[in-house]
């Protein structure tokens, strides 16, 4: 059992935690340079961007009550999402945090320079590595040093804005919109990192007391408190406007020169300083539980998920991730690197967002305690809003995003998906979705099916065995839905033949087509008609006989020894097609359905099931799939057989075959059938020569649905995605 960690984080911490990684850099370094972008409409900015971080943190604070695990935005897209997705955002989450805690520790030493001349790196890489000692004694002291810093910096915020706030002129707000929509959208991008933090409560929920009451109280106090405080302070920052304040490092400060006196000034430079090292140090404890928690579901090395026997904290997580920030700290452009950070936090919430509908449309065990109010609409408004956004980025966020994205997969798929067997609860909602869809329109094809017309076409080749099998299967079809047979010979004459001196032609061909016709359609219980067809391309007439005569499906020989290559015109057929490779279907005992794409076509379940039931055969649904697919997979296969079973009229099984080549389990699975059913659209093929020289009598169908009934492409590649 592995170890848990402890639970010792009240809502004073969790408050501490969430606001103190919210205000810092959004507030002390971002404002100078999105008034570049938005002008004084930049707080409009901030306020839009707190609008559009509400729904992430609703969705997370009712996910985190559910699951109150390590881990935060990474559990809950690798359970709501899958490990792919999971593995993408654990990775690109802790990147993201990892870049705003370094940017803190920068942007905030030369608050520093403001009193002390000193040398910026060393000083941000002395308090980083302080920061990390801390963390590494445990979250308790930790969440203490929060508190306190936390306080000290509000209360020295709540002088700053009081005692500029008498220097704001209303001039300095003329042309409030002339940077237009994309100049505020793209400021709103840019400082949307600001609000990351509000969800980092999620990312150590496994830590926090009573879990259910604090995690929403949390977020949500801490939310909306900060945006409020946002608000003022850009406002300020935005009337008072001294001179060279645009694209200014230290924003607060040469305000607080302008508007404060020396102690005031030293004041803010100090709550500056704090709210800075304060949200590298939420970061840096929030971050380590990303690896910390992939290592524990075997998506990162298990080294990674060692506690501490004395610290009681994930040691090796949080030394790596202390490694990287002080990488990024000596080595990398931080502030133009935070523009990805921002980027991909907002591609994170998106998913967020999508994964709690997830949850609540799937059939997992999830009770969270707290449920996001206005659902589905507040998170359809953080997903839209999140893409508008990412559009007005640029195209270096937007590249970042996506190399950080390739990265997750391919570590994914190197690393992980050798190690796991999960699925996230979005695929299994969509595939059962799908199932239940199949299900209904089955249930119509069954009942809304009637006076069905069956044309059987042979040729001149069709050996009296192979016709009995197609008048046998017609005849099935034709019975249960008080339709007709008709049986039609495609005779083929040279092209230099007229086709009016053909037709006057009797051959020895003809004649015995007839005799032999009359004589096995004389057993079958239903209407048969018959008669010859001379042309010079059979396959042509065949296609153009079926459609005058509005045939509902047309049985015929497979395309090696009859006119069925091209029995479907470019789509303009409106009937099923049956091509049976069988030399008697009198004596069935069990008849089998394959696939192993997506559900089974309404149409060849409902042609199974009339042979069957035809001939007092059972019926057995077979779905092949990966060898590597978890069980939850072949248990929802499972309850889709059972929906079907509900709608046959003969005893039904359900079997669920595994293997790397899902044609060749499919083959062995049916080789002991009397008769294979598949289809040719969406799903495999199952091939006579496939299904063993020991069974060399069993039969095969391939059923192609008539175009209107068929998936179009896009549900086709949906099947194809989540099968």
């Amino acid at each position: 059992m592995p170890k848990e960690l402890e639970r010792d984080l009240g809502l004073p911490s969790v408050l501490a935690i969430s606001i103190g990684a919210m205000v810092g850099s959004g507030i002390f370094i971002l404002p100078a340079l999105a008034l570049e972008m938005a002008g004084p409409a930049v707080i409009l900015a901030y306020l839009l961007a707190g609008l559009l971080v509400l729904p992430a943190a609703l969705s997370k604070a009712e996910m985190a009550t559910a699951m109150p695990e390590a881990g935060g935005t990474y559990i809950y897209i690798e359970r709501g999402m899958g490990p792919m997705l999971g593995t993408i955002a654990g990775i690109g989450t802790w990147f993201a945090l990892s870049f705003k805690g370094a940017l803190a520790l920068v942007g905030g030493v030369p608050y520093l320079v403001v009193l002390f001349d000193l040398p910026v790196k060393p000083v941000a890489l002395g308090l980083a590595a302080l920061l990390i000692v801390v963390n590494l004694f445990g979250a308790k002291q930790t969440g203490r040093l929060q508190v306190a810093i936390v306080a000290a910096m509000l209360a020295a915020m709540v002088w700053f804005v009081g005692g500029s706030f008498g220097s704001v002129e209303r001039a300095a707000f003329d042309g409030f919109f002339a940077s237009g929509g994309g100049g505020i959208l793209a400021a709103t991008g840019f400082v949307f990192v600001s609000y990351a933090g509000v969800t980092k409560i999620a990312s150590v929920a496994e830590e926090v007391e009573d879990p259910d009451r604090v995690i929403p109280k949390g977020m949500i106090y801490s939310l909306g408190f900060t945006t409020l405080l946002y608000v003022l302070i850009v406002a300020v920052i935005v009337g008072v406007t001294p001179d060279g304040i645009v694209g200014s490092n230290t924003p607060v400060a040469d305000v607080a020169a302008a508007t404060m006196p020396t102690a005031g000034v030293v004041v803010v430079v100090a709550a500056a300083i704090l709210a800075l090292v304060s949200t590298a140090n939420a970061g840096l404890l929030s971050s380590s539980r990303y690896p910390f928690a992939m290592s524990r579901d075997q998506l990162a090395p298990p080294s990674l998920s060692t506690i501490s026997e004395r610290f009681n904290t994930p040691t090796t997580a949080i030394t790596l991730t202390g490694v990287v920030m002080l990488g990024l700290i000596a080595f990398v452009p931080i502030m133009e690197i935070a523009k990805l950070a921002s980027a991909f936090q907002i591609l994170v919430f998106v998913l967020v967002n999508v994964a709690v509908v997830a949850f609540r449309t799937s059939d997992v065990d999830y009770e969270p305690s707290y449920h996001s109010p206005l659902y589905p609409w507040m998170q359809a408004f953080g997903v839209v809003g999140g893409l508008v956004l990412l559009t007005q980025m640029g195209t270096l966020p937007l590249v970042g995003a996506l190399v950080i994205t390739v990265g997750g997969a391919l570590w994914y798929y190197a690393y992980g998906r050798p190690r796991v067997q999960r699925q996230g609860v979005a695929a299994d909602a969509v595939r059962r979705r799908i199932d239940r869809q199949a299900v209904a329109e089955t249930d119509s094809a069954f009942h809304d099916a009637d006076d069905t017309d069956v044309l059987v076409a042979v040729t001149e080749g069709t050996t009296e065995s192979r016709e009995r099998a197609l008048l046998t299967v017609a005849a099935s079809l034709a019975r249960r839905d008080d339709g007709t047979v008709t049986v039609v010979q495609f005779d083929q004459v040279p092209d230099q033949t007229p086709l009016d001196y053909a037709e006057g032609i009797v051959s020895d061909a003809d004649r015995r087509f007839e005799e032999r016709t009359a004589r096995l359609v004389a057993d079958l219980d239903v209407p048969v008609e018959y008669g010859e067809v001379v042309s010079h391309d059979p396959e042509r007439a065949t296609v153009n006989f079926a459609t005058d005569h509005n045939f509902d499906q047309v049985v015929a020989e497979p395309a090696a020894s009859g006119p069925v290559s091209r029995l479907f015109d470019g789509g303009r057929t409106e009937y099923d097609l049956l091509t049976v490779a069988a030399e008697g279907v009198d004596d069935l005992d069990t008849v089998t359905l394959v696939t192993d794409r997506g559900p089974f076509d309404p149409t060849k379940v409902r042609v199974a099931d009339a042979i069957a039931a035809d001939k007092g055969a059972s019926l057995e649904l077979v779905h092949a799939i990966d060898a590597d697919e978890p069980p939850e997979r072949a248990t929802a296969v499972d309850d889709y057989h059972d929906s079907l079973a509900d709608l046959c009229s003969v005893p039904v099984e359900s079997r669920v075959v595994s293997g790397v080549d899902r044609d060749a389990a499919l083959s062995d699975a049916a080789s002991g059938s009397d008769l294979v059913i598949a289809a040719s659209d969406g799903d495999v093929v199952v091939r006579s020569d496939r299904l063993g020289p020991a069974h060399e009598k069993t039969g095969l169908i391939t059923v192609r649905p008539r175009p209107s009934r068929r998936t179009g492409l896009v549900g086709r590649l949906l099947e194809r995605t989540v099968f």
